[in-house]
């Protein structure tokens, strides 16, 4: 289990086409104003083989755990109820959520020692960077 680059706590330091992505989601209008300013901080940690990511900001804070390659329930900070699973490949965390029929991917890699967050749905793309805290 390679989570080793992951682990720590990021600070998010920029974002491209997050409003976009968040709309295709089917995120409403006031809450994508909202989520346009927060810069949320994530915190990866492993015990035994149970990932854990942390996400706070302003907003709102939601937290996940789970073993790589099982599929988990999740509730999102935009409150969807999703079907997940995380997976490492390539030196690449993917996290990919199912609902309702829709899927949207997370991929997150480390590059240049700054963790580079890759969000996609359907032909939407968003890159968010985090550097470590």
């Amino acid at each position: 289990m390679m989570v080793e680059p992951f682990l720590g706590t990021w600070k998010l330091v920029s974002s491209e086409n997050f409003e976009d992505y968040i709309k295709e989601l089917g995120v409403r209008f006031a809450a994508r104003n909202m989520a346009r300013s927060v810069k949320p901080t994530v915190s990866i940690s492993v015990n035994g083989d149970v990932v854990s990511i942390r996400t706070e900001n302003s907003f709102k804070n939601t937290a996940i755990s789970c073993k790589l390659g099982e599929e988990f329930e999740e509730t999102t900070a935009d409150n969807r109820q999703v079907k997940s699973i995380i997976t490492l490949d390539s030196g690449s965390m993917i996290q990919v959520q199912k609902w309702l029929g829709k899927e949207t991917t997370i991929k997150r890699q480390i590059v240049h020692g700054k963790m580079v967050v890759e969000c996609t749905m359907n032909n939407i793309v968003s890159t968010r960077v985090y550097q470590k805290v």
